[in-house]
């Protein structure tokens, strides 16, 4: 072990090796190349003098060192994260807010609220990442997060919307072809438009015994907008939120007595931005045009 204490750098191509399992996953992942994550991993094990990973058939193991030291670098990234958020000029209006949410509420129910921010606020630059999964508001993926259920980390704040109303729907031109259902059972004799991997969205719906399994499904796509265009299409019979169904006249929601999941929304962002002007505007205007939204659903 030297005396000099390793920097950053080395730990964070060793977490990001850790994550992945592999040196060119991990150089993908933080934007460096694989020569690159490869030496941090050599320096950081000569500095600790300890072997940290094993290759392996499947990759690079971690040692039972890395995994020692994995907590320890955790902690460290997120006090870099936090020296980070506190760099940020708080009482400015200028500048960038990074916003994830899912694909349909990024694509589908926030570019009006973020076009009329614009407007009001032209100074403030907006980075939209659109996926199902969770981002690290910890580690600053994303200033602020929509998202579909509560958040637990107490380093976050988060603001309760209200719930998404979700429902079987399909395009009109569909139910004229095929006819319309009536009860759940009816489905069955429908092109179902759904799911290929299972989420804990799917799971709640079938523990209200529905019929949504896999092999019953004529499409099958883990896109949610992939689902709604094939709705659009008169494809099928699939779920929808209510809202975006309501803003076009031909989508006709069906078993309107079937009560599915509903989508508890809240606006997430860390504790420590509270105080950034930007981000705060961009929450309550967020807050404001997603409560719109549901309120006219």
């Amino acid at each position: 072990m030297t005396s000099i204490a390793p920097s950053w750098d080395l730990y964070r191509s060793f977490l990001a090796v850790l994550r992945t399992g592999s040196l060119s996953a991990a150089a993908r992942s933080v934007g460096l190349t694989q020569p690159t994550i490869g030496r941090h991993v050599n320096e950081l094990e000569a500095a600790l003098g300890v072997a940290l990973f094993t290759r392996s058939r499947s990759g690079l193991s971690p040692t039972e060192a890395a995994l020692e030291l994995q907590p320890h670098a955790e902690g460290l990234e997120a006090g870099v994260a936090a020296l980070l958020r506190s760099a940020v000029s708080r009482g400015s209006m200028r500048g960038t807010v990074r916003i994830t949410a899912s694909e349909v509420v990024g694509a589908e129910v926030l570019p009006p609220i973020l076009t009329a921010l614009r407007e009001q606020h032209p100074e403030i630059v907006i980075e939209l990442v659109l996926n199902n999964r969770n981002e690290d508001l910890l580690t600053r993926e994303a200033d602020i997060a929509v998202r579909m259920n509560r958040p637990t980390q107490q380093s976050l704040v988060a603001r309760r919307v209200g719930n998404i109303e979700v429902g079987f729907h399909a395009h009109r031109k569909y139910l004229e072809r095929h006819g319309t259902p009536r009860t759940v059972a009816d489905l069955r004799a429908h092109s179902l438009i759904g799911f290929d991997q299972t989420t804990a969205f799917i799971r709640a719906l079938q523990a209200a015994s529905l019929p949504l399994e896999r092999s019953q499904f004529a499409l099958r796509t883990d896109s949610h907008l992939a689902q709604l265009a094939a709705i659009r299409a008169g494809y099928g019979v699939g779920i929808c939120q209510v809202g975006l169904a309501r803003r076009d006249p031909d989508i006709v929601r069906v078993l309107t007595k079937v009560m599915l999941m509903k989508l508890d929304t809240w606006i997430v962002m860390h504790a420590d931005l509270r105080s950034s002007a930007r981000c705060r505007i961009v929450a309550d205007a967020l807050a404001d045009g997603i409560g719109a939204y549901i309120k006219a659903s």
